[in-house]
């Protein structure tokens, strides 16, 4: 019983018409599209495109290596950075005096990974044993 059926089956996909399989090429037509929408989608557009260009900030890493308040923190925070500067392993690396009331905060970097940002730390942790990684927004890199 299962050959006769096993014979049904292949006859069915090899020999009968059931079993051949054709296809069609397709060709596309010639037309013509035509949109209609508001006006106010391209205003809409428009305003997107400029709030993009002025905000052009995303997520990352830094590393922050000072952070001070007082009465000397702003002059502190511009003597960091000038050490760091001065011996920074990366001279391509941006630094970054920021101030939230109370604090004055000297950050480095804008790393797009925490793997970068860790590494960049290992390397200036000699120099300043109390850096540490903050999330922060981030610059977009240069396009050349």
């Amino acid at each position: 019983m299962r050959y006769i059926l096993a014979i049904i089956i292949v006859w069915l996909t090899v020999v009968s018409p059931f079993g051949k399989v054709t296809a069609q090429r397709y060709q596309p037509k010639q037309g013509h599209l035509e949109i209609i929408q508001d006006d106010r989608v391209n205003e809409l557009l428009e305003k997107h495109i400029v709030l993009n260009r002025a905000h052009q900030t995303l997520d990352g890493y830094r590393v922050q290596i000072f952070f001070d308040a007082g009465n000397y923190s702003r002059t502190n925070a511009y003597r960091v950075r000038d050490e760091f500067l001065s011996i920074s392993p990366d001279s391509t690396v941006a630094v970054h005096i920021s101030f939230k009331e109370p604090y004055y905060r000297v950050r480095a970097g804008d790393f797009r990974t925490r793997m970068d940002a860790e590494g960049f730390l290992k390397l200036i942790k000699p120099n300043f044993p109390n850096a540490f990684l903050i999330r922060d927004q981030i610059n977009l890199p240069k396009i050349d």
